[in-house]
């Protein structure tokens, strides 16, 4: 009988986090001992400052890696950072070069054997980035429980993952938690495996499925229910890739769901903070975003140009580590001759994404009449 099917019977209280840790731990290896594609990260270029970056982190390291998307959110310098499940440590190392010396990367795991390797080479990596001393620190604990881990309330500025969330059991706890270490304005950036409809018992008590990113997966729709429920902003889609699972074995087990791997960002935004739309003109200052700013797939900015913004999204730049790069106009303030531009309509399901920009029929870059440099816009 095969893994798989040996696996799937695993009692009525389902996948428990030693499921997780073992499949992780002992059973994982390398990325090439992963079952299905769902857990690797979708082949697509990537700016040449984040490639450099990520050619920086030890080979051993970058063996050990598990993800379904690119977590690099932009404006970094001089932040504090989270990674949750940050397994092997890649995405912690390759943003500890992002935030520099006066920023910090804390990487959180349950997965003994990953933190080892995680641990072995902060020496390497500070030599390495030409620091006088590391900027990253690993804790074991589980991404349900941050408190219970020593880490604090109001804390970080941005919170990662990459293919993690669906791992756990109480993605609830997951996101409450998350609220409660980021700083007022704080941003939880992660991206993971979601499906088309809500799994069945069958499927989210296989094992194997639910180490390969799939038996976890949420609904789409349940994302904005449960960050609703926490008090996170509207989740906001930066990007979507269909998954192919490409193993027969997986394919016979899922049937007719479908899964996609899609990148989401939500903020913590003050009680207080008003929400009234208005006028943004993006200044450009930002490290590889200096042209354009493709904050989701609703919203792009265009350096010197007018975009019209609603009220939460106003709510979010003004209160989030965004607010020097903005210069904020009440509406209809625009000057004579330029028309500013206007977001595109609001696109929330990630499987329409997806085909959009399979098909050629969706760029993640908006565009307006107004040029960006020497233009009445500025």
């Amino acid at each position: 009988m095969s893994d798989c099917m040996n696996m799937r019977k695993c009692g009525s209280q389902g996948v428990k986090h030693e499921d997780i840790k073992d499949y992780y731990g002992k059973q994982l290896k390398k990325t090439s001992d992963l079952k299905s594609n769902a857990c690797v990260a979708p082949a697509k270029p990537c700016p040449a400052f984040i490639r450099k970056a990520l050619q920086n982190v030890h080979p051993e390291v970058t063996a050990k890696y598990y993800g379904c998307g690119l977590v690099v959110p932009e404006c970094l310098e001089g932040c504090c950072v989270l990674d949750l499940g940050s397994g092997s440590g890649q995405d912690c190392y390759m943003l500890s070069q992002l935030v520099g010396e006066n920023g910090h990367i804390t990487g959180i795991d349950m997965t003994k054997e990953q933190l080892t390797v995680a641990r072995k080479y902060i020496d390497y990596h500070t030599e390495k980035f030409g620091f006088k001393k590391s900027n990253v620190d690993f804790v074991e604990g589980y991404i349900e429980a941050l408190g219970e881990a020593g880490l604090t309330e109001n804390t970080y500025d941005i919170i990662i993952s990459n293919c993690v969330i669906n791992l756990s059991p109480d993605k609830a706890a997951v996101l409450r938690e998350a609220y409660t270490v980021l700083k007022d304005g704080g941003e939880l950036y992660f991206s993971d495996v979601y499906c088309n409809k809500t799994l069945p018992e069958e499927i989210k008590t296989c094992k194997v499925l639910w180490g390969e990113c799939l038996g976890g997966a949420l609904c789409w729709e349940d994302l904005a229910r449960l960050a609703e429920e926490v008090g996170f902003s509207i989740p906001r889609l930066v990007t979507a890739n269909r998954i192919s699972v490409d193993n027969k074995e997986l394919e016979s087990l899922i049937g007719d769901y479908k899964f996609v791997s899609a990148t989401y960002r939500l903020f913590k935004i003050p009680k207080n903070c008003p929400r009234v739309g208005c006028q943004v003109i993006y200044n450009g200052n930002i490290t590889g975003s200096e042209e354009v700013l493709e904050f989701d797939v609703n919203y792009t900015f265009k350096e010197g140009q007018v975009t019209v913004v609603d009220g939460e999204m106003v709510a979010i730049l003004k209160s989030s580590r965004f607010a020097d790069e903005f210069l904020f106009q009440p509406m209809g303030t625009t000057p004579a001759g330029c028309c500013p531009t206007q977001p595109q309509e609001g696109i929330v399901n990630p499987y329409e994404v997806a085909e959009r920009l399979e098909s050629g029929r969706m760029k993640l870059t908006t565009g307006g009449c107004c040029g960006s440099q020497g233009s009445a816009c500025q």
